[in-house]
């Protein structure tokens, strides 16, 4: 859009001299602006103080036209300006028509150009440095009208001097889109424009030119050449909604604020064709201006306080935003704005009438008996206008309620408990209302109270019944009394007569028939024992619902609660009778235990093992831990096995019970391993078990052998030859007569191997009862086995090399004999056995030395057969994957296999 002005410089001539005819001509001082070498279209320039000169000037105007003046005194350019001179000047024309006056301010633009010295060139070839080759500053006009292709500027390069040059451009606008748009002439250097710009969409190009020779050398670097385009005020500002909607609040202050409207414009920042402006056109209803909006923000404010929905509750705005700063010449667009004015509290509810009568039957009540109706000019079925009602007086009995109808917004009184006509004939009631939220503060100040009615209730008589009164009565039995004890019962009464001559009454309800009642006088007595204990729940309070009865068979009923007292009547119980202890993960467990007698009868209760065989307080000991929990500790030297311990638990009042706890001490990680073990039954053994408890007997076999062979091919020096483990396990004959297998007194088989060059006997058993580690006796020489329990059965072996004779009897720990130069059994046993157990304890390690998944252990003795089958990463294996060899096993290990086995 062109910018406003005088049309030309013949114009701004014609109309000088009218108004030197025609006006009194006065010079105000002069401004001085400094300025670039260029400016751009619509930047401010600076700001002239028009007031000084001439504060009544309804004229202004500037003799340049590529200048415009505003009426705040902003000098701002109306086009692209360059300045080839170092100064330049232009009028501002300042008019009074009134008074036919005219005063002149000249303002005086000064550029100053930088004084580069010239510097001695020196002909060298092709030196680069000393050649113009830099960007040169260019803009073109954005929608410019032509004639195209439009000449943009010469590019030259010092180079062209001694060279013929080349030149060409590339970038945005050459081989990237917008194609085509810009070219150059590769001889002269001049650059093009092929078609209009639209600035919105590309606001600068950044184009490289290159200078070379015709053999394609490079006689300069690549030269930056961006291209501005300049803006030009094409674009209307645009509203970010079409219609707004804003809503303020009627008792809302003077400069509230509504709402902000906002508007956007594609053109040029910070420029005039982007400073936006912002006005309210027109106001419906018209009358009176109630809001006003910031020009520069766009807040829309209330202007006035007497805003009133009940008056008008919607206002609408027609909004305009214009750019130039609302300059008559500026682009503007409008927008709609409804304004919704919201209700508020302003109005108080007040009663249609100041008094008002009911009547209601005496005895009756949840009856509605009179609607008391409001006005309220507040937004219907808002909190505003909701009605809240409130017995101020007459209702210190609680005889009435008065609530809101929700439709009607009435307030409605109603009889919630029974009147007496004998007591009070007439009631007399004062009701105020008010709205569920309370009123404005301005409104609060006007009013001085809130609207309030009277309300005459009257009360009419009528024939009564007996009365229950209080419905409730109480008595108190102690428990475990005598059946037939009598206490005194219910009484009700006759209003009319204050007596309860003629009543008769009747159980009617009683939960566990423990009472009889009179008939005549209402006395109880007990027809059954009474247990406290047995009640639900156990509150010491027995209700009994009774009947009175007067001769026309009117009726009241009222509830006869019996507090029965308690009796220490019940000893202590444990709530556990069984507990599993996981040895030595745990080392006590807690007992706990409860009374069903009252807390005078109950804890806190004393534990104790009184009561206990001597073995059993030698293990296990007791000690409180808080009044209902005592902790049961075991010592060290205790056994895997179950343990019955009687426990006696006393109360405080000296009642006292002895339970027996079963405790398993059981070796576990957790308790529900032992629970399972029991559930099991016992373990049965598969074919992969049996191979790794044999595989696990031939290697012990084959170390116990290696031992025994090397000492005896030693001297008889005492030492231990370190070639122990080289030795070999050698099969030997039985030298004596009979079976090779001697049952043991545990159960166990017992075998015997003889070799012509050693001699080796083994026993092996179960070990300690319960638990305790299994262990195996070596001895060198002649020995001699006995059974605890197989008389008759007596083995020998002999030792080929190597003398003496030594007897021992495994059973009854009897001593050995030895001649000089031999070992004893404690010598043998203190040197094998920490090397039988790091030699295990290698076995049962992998490379990384990691125990291994699965591998020989020893187990306690848990019975024979079980449901659960054989343990271990050997029992996944199936029953077809080879075991057939187990049938064809050699003499000395078909003992083994058929001792475990599943029988």
């Amino acid at each position: 859009m062109a910018p406003a002005g005088p049309p030309s410089a013949l114009w701004a001539k014609l109309l000088l001299t009218l108004s030197v005819l025609s006006f009194t001509c006065e010079a105000c001082k002069n401004v001085i602006f400094n300025v670039p070498s260029k400016l751009e279209a619509d930047k401010v320039m600076g700001r002239v103080n028009l007031m000084e000169c001439l504060k009544s000037a309804d004229v202004i105007q500037s003799s340049d036209p590529d200048f415009r003046v505003l009426g705040d005194g902003s000098v701002f350019t109306a086009r692209a300006v360059v300045f080839s001179d170092e100064k330049r000047s232009f009028t501002i024309l300042l008019s009074d028509t009134k008074k036919q006056t005219q005063k002149d301010i000249i303002v005086l633009l000064e550029h100053q150009k930088k004084v580069l010295r010239k510097r001695h060139i020196k002909e060298t070839v092709l030196r680069r440095s000393k050649r113009r080759w830099a960007p040169i500053p260019c803009s073109m006009q954005e929608n410019s009208l032509g004639p195209f292709p439009l000449f943009l500027q010469q590019v030259q390069s010092d180079a062209a001097q001694n060279y013929t040059i080349l030149y060409s451009i590339s970038g945005r606008g050459v081989e990237q889109e917008p194609l085509n748009l810009f070219y150059i002439e590769k001889d002269t250097g001049n650059l093009y424009c092929t078609r209009p710009v639209d600035r919105e969409e590309y606001d600068v190009f950044d184009l490289i030119a290159y200078a070379s020779t015709a053999d394609g050398y490079s006689a300069d670097l690549p030269l930056p050449l961006p291209i501005r385009v300049e803006d030009e005020n094409d674009n209307y500002p645009i509203f970010t909604q079409n219609t707004y909607n804003f809503e303020i609040l009627e008792s809302s202050r003077l400069g509230t604020t509504v709402g902000v409207v906002c508007a956007t414009d594609r053109d040029e920042p910070d420029t005039m064709h982007t400073l936006l402006k912002y006005s309210i056109v027109e106001q419906m209803p018209r009358s009176p201006g109630f809001f006003s909006v910031n020009p520069q923000t766009g807040v829309i404010t209330l202007a006035s306080p007497s805003l009133d929905r009940e008056m008008m509750d919607q206002y609408k705005l027609i909004m305009k935003v214009q750019d130039m700063n609302g300059q008559f010449f500026g682009l503007a667009t409008t927008s709609t704005c409804l304004i919704t004015v919201n209700d508020s509290n302003d109005n108080a509810p007040i009663f249609r009438q100041n008094a008002y009568e009911a009547s209601v039957d005496e005895n009756k009540y949840n009856v509605e008996i009179l609607r008391l109706p409001i006005d309220d000019k507040d937004l219907i079925n808002t909190e505003n206008w909701r009605a809240n009602f409130t017995i101020l007086k007459g209702n210190e009995k609680g005889h009435f309620k008065i609530s809101t109808d929700k439709e009607t917004n009435e307030g409605v009184l109603c009889v919630i408990k029974p009147l007496n006509y004998e007591e009070n004939r007439q009631v007399i009631l004062e009701i105020g209302v008010s709205n569920e939220v309370p009123l404005t503060r301005e409104f609060q100040n006007r009013l001085t109270s809130m609207s309030r009615a009277v309300v005459t209730v009257n009360v009419k008589d009528e024939d009564e019944g007996p009365e229950c009164n209080p419905p409730a009565q109480y008595v108190r039995i102690k428990e475990n009394s005598a059946v037939g004890s009598k206490i005194n019962g219910y009484k009700a009464y006759d209003p009319e007569t204050r007596s309860s001559n003629g009543l008769r009454y009747k159980k009617l309800h009683d939960p566990k028939g423990w009472i009889n009642i009179d008939e005549i006088s209402g006395s109880i007595m007990t027809s059954k024992i009474l247990d406290r204990e047995t009640m639900a729940p156990q509150n010491d309070l027995y209700n009994i619902t009774v009947m009175a009865t007067d001769q026309e068979g009117r009726s009241c009923t009222g509830t006869l609660v019996v507090n029965i007292e308690d009796v220490n009547d019940n000893a202590p119980e444990m709530v556990h009778n069984y507990l599993t202890i996981c040895k030595p993960r745990m080392g006590y467990a807690d007992i706990s235990a409860v009374d069903p007698d009252g807390a005078d009868n109950g804890p806190p209760f004393s534990f104790s093992l009184a009561n206990a065989p001597p073995e059993i307080n030698r293990i296990w000991t007791l000690t409180q831990v808080n009044d209902t929990t005592a902790r049961l500790s075991y010592q060290n030297t205790a056994y895997f096995q179950e343990y019955n311990i009687p426990v006696t638990i006393k109360d405080r009042e000296g009642q006292s019970a002895t339970k027996v706890l079963r405790v398993n001490l059981c070796d576990c990680v957790h308790p529900s391993q032992c629970k399972a073990a029991l559930r099991s039954g016992g373990i049965h053994l598969g074919k992969w078990a049996i191979l790794a408890i044999l595989l696990g007997v031939a290697l012990l076999s084959c170390v116990l052998l290696t031992l025994v062979c090397g000492v005896v091919g030693t001297g008889k020096g005492k030492h231990f030859p370190e070639d122990l483990a080289q030795q070999n396990l050698i099969i030997s004959n039985t030298e004596a007569p009979g079976d090779d297998r001697v049952c043991s007194a545990n159960g166990f088989v017992t075998q015997s191997m003889n070799n012509s060059s050693q001699g080796f006997c083994g026993t092996m058993g179960s070990g300690v009862k319960n638990g305790g580690q299994e262990t195996i006796e070596m001895v060198k020489g002649h020995q001699t086995l006995e059974s605890c329990r197989g008389a008759g059965h007596h083995h020998t072996l002999d030792v080929c090399k190597g003398g003496g004779h030594h007897t021992l009897d495994s059973c009854r720990g009897g001593h050995a004999e030895m001649d000089n130069g031999r070992y004893t059994y404690s010598e043998w046993h203190n040197f094998t056995q920490p090397r039988l157990g790091e030699k295990l304890n290698m076995y049962n390690q992998n490379e990384d030395h990691v125990r291994a998944q699965d591998y020989v252990l020893t187990y306690n003795y848990e019975g024979r057969g079980s449901p659960a089958g054989s343990v271990g990463c050997c029992s996944e294996k199936q029953e077809e994957d080879g075991l057939d060899f187990l049938n064809n096993l050699e003499p000395k290990f078909s003992a083994l296999a058929e001792a475990c086995v599943k029988r």
